[in-house]
């Protein structure tokens, strides 16, 4: 939700979680982001319309990411539909389980809404949509301690519809706990602002409603701000928890944290939020922050096998190539890291997906026949790839 409203962002040192230290099993699946299926899933999301609550548009997207966990191989009994009517609107939260492996009934929820009010909401939020879905693809066959549970929330929107729901009646029944709940972590409007520099994190923390779970929620949120600097390269700030998916379960006493872009795009509730002004590599950093992190709160095993290894470390390093100058006149180069590839493609496409230019082999590309606009460009190497949004601007 994140109304336009004025706030301070406030940052806390994390000295008191210094103790944390990297994981290598953790950075190899961190490294397991892609900055393609970021990229996708931000243009599927925006290509499915205005997604309001109870729209056939918002239906459309629920099915949408429920066929995403049946392609990343998770069962139909880990996935379950959650109904909820809010005056004569009815909507559906999603909601996927992993199963830890030693405290299988107490759940860590990684979380964020998929509704929408005006414009598709790439950003607010197709962005913690697709964070959410890389996590969930990358941890699939990973044992965790914890059980994880994805949820995709709907009536965000117009009133944290969905989130209440879960908590009131799947939470608790009758006022009864039926969940054990370790914490949540919400993810809203990370897709930051194209043209912006988009290096930095907020980090929240509940600092109102019931103070019991106040302390617990600063100590997790200094993790996820250390496991952020530990596992991609965003810079972190620590400010409040407001007014999103996670505040009904702060109601409830449950300890919470969550992500939320730095640099302001402004472009939430309009018609501009869409996937032209969204940034994808920032995404695509805040996705291997968010692997780290739910890894580190679900206690993920941090064994590397040789065979696990070699399935987990990234084919080639291409999320360092470089595309410049970027917005581009007539020629665009392509750097590529220092790795000894020696065969790559490069395909510019247009925003419909439509392909405009490819060539092999070429660090430079001539592209004086195309258009002023955005483009994507995707080089490809030995099964990896990367796309990069661009601008060409004569």
């Amino acid at each position: 939700m994140k109304k336009l409203t004025t706030f301070v962002y406030t940052a806390l040192a994390v000295g008191s979680v210094s103790a944390q230290t990297l994981i290598q099993a953790y950075k190899n699946r961190a490294d397991l982001v892609s900055q393609t299926n970021i990229t996708t899933n931000l243009q599927q999301f925006s290509n499915l319309g205005i997604k309001t609550t109870g729209s056939v548009n918002n239906a459309n997207t629920l099915t949408w990411i429920k066929n995403k966990y049946t392609s990343f191989g998770y069962s139909s009994s880990q996935i379950a539909e959650d109904p909820f009517t809010f005056g004569s609107t009815s909507s559906k939260n999603l909601v996927i389980t992993k199963t830890g492996t030693l405290y299988p009934n107490k759940y860590v929820i990684i979380c964020g809404h998929f509704d929408t009010i005006t414009g598709p909401g790439t950003s607010d939020n197709g962005s913690g949509t697709s964070v959410i879905l890389e996590v969930a693809r990358i941890l699939k066959d990973v044992p965790t301690e914890y059980s994880i549970k994805f949820i995709h929330f709907s009536g965000e929107e117009q009133g944290l519809y969905g989130s209440a729901h879960y908590a009131n009646n799947v939470e608790f029944q009758s006022g009864v706990r039926k969940l054990d709940i370790k914490l949540v972590f919400n993810l809203d409007q990370v897709g930051g602002k194209i043209g912006n520099v988009n290096n930095k994190i907020i980090c929240e923390r509940d600092t109102s409603g019931q103070s019991g779970n106040n302390a617990a929620s600063n100590t997790v949120t200094q993790q996820l701000a250390t496991c952020t600097t530990l596992y991609s390269p965003l810079q972190t700030s620590i400010s409040n928890a407001y007014s999103s998916d996670y505040m009904p379960f702060e109601k409830k006493g449950d300890v919470i944290t969550g992500f939320y872009e730095y640099t302001r795009s402004y472009n939430e509730h309009t018609v501009n939020d869409t996937f032209a002004n969204v940034d994808p590599v920032y995404v695509f950093k805040v996705a291997k922050a968010a692997v780290g992190a739910m890894q580190h709160f679900a206690t993920a095993s941090s064994t590397v096998s040789a065979v696990s290894a070699s399935k987990e470390k990234p084919l080639t390093t291409l999320e360092s190539v470089k595309m410049y100058p970027n917005p581009a006149k007539n020629i665009l180069n392509i750097e590529l890291p220092d790795s000894g590839t020696r065969s790559f493609t490069v395909e510019i496409t247009n925003l419909a997906g439509l392909s405009m230019l490819k060539d092999e082999n070429k660090s430079q590309l001539n592209i004086s026949s195309l258009e002023n606009g955005i483009y994507l460009c995707t080089v490809k190497n030995e099964g990896s790839s990367v796309t990069r949004k661009i601008i060409i601007e004569k």
